[in-house]
């Protein structure tokens, strides 16, 4: 069984934190997540005094989309950010050449799949550091394009991660993954990466 550290408090207000204090100890390489589920807590974080002009952020996926479209999570990053002088990095299909991950922060879809590496449609496991392509099947109504996505191999690279899950039917999911009852992608994640994962969990 994979024994990960849970934190405490899974609030909001915790992971900004926890973040904060990562960047306040040398976190200069950050994976983040799109869509809508972290904009509470890229708010927060945008508030606190940290060495923004040394930080660096960079999506962990992205609807291939122009950068001015609705959907392009890299066009809600830029504006989560905007009072920041933070760089923000767009993903770009190819090796990873930009440098180790101090840290990657992830999501997980209530199908265990995480950053855009879905069930029985993700690249395959044993890709290297990367980012590519790939196409969600079936494809979410809310979002039906095709995707960029690091791999699993550069996810699981990184010094630490921390998994942010909202729900009771996302954390059975996760628990079976932990115990070794399913191999979707969070599940091959925790194995890959083992005890350097943080799991902020709330209802």
């Amino acid at each position: 069984m994979i024994e990960p550290h849970w934190a405490s408090d899974g609030s909001d207000r915790a992971v900004a934190d926890h973040l904060a204090a990562r960047i306040r100890s040398g976190a200069r390489l950050i994976g983040v997540p799109g869509g809508r589920t972290p904009a509470a807590i890229f708010d927060l974080l945008a508030r606190e005094d940290l060495p923004w002009e040394h930080l660096r952020l960079v999506l962990v996926d992205d609807r291939m989309v122009p950068a001015d479209h609705p959907a392009s999570n890299f066009a809600l990053l830029a504006r989560a950010f905007a009072d920041r002088p933070v760089r923000i990095e767009p993903l770009a299909e190819g090796p990873w050449n930009a440098g180790p991950l101090d840290l990657v922060w992830l999501g997980m879809g209530a199908d265990g799949h995480i950053a855009s590496i879905f069930p029985g449609c993700g690249p395959d496991p044993a890709l290297p550091p990367a980012v590519v392509r790939t196409l969600p099947d079936p494809l979410p109504p809310e979002a039906p394009f095709e995707r960029l996505t690091m791999t699993l191999a550069l996810l699981a690279s990184a010094a630490e991660i921390i998994l942010v899950i909202r729900g009771r039917d996302k954390r059975q999911v996760l628990e079976d993954a932990l115990a070794g009852r399913n191999r979707l992608p969070v599940a091959q994640l925790l194995e890959a990466a083992k005890s350097r994962v943080t799991i902020f969990w709330a209802e």
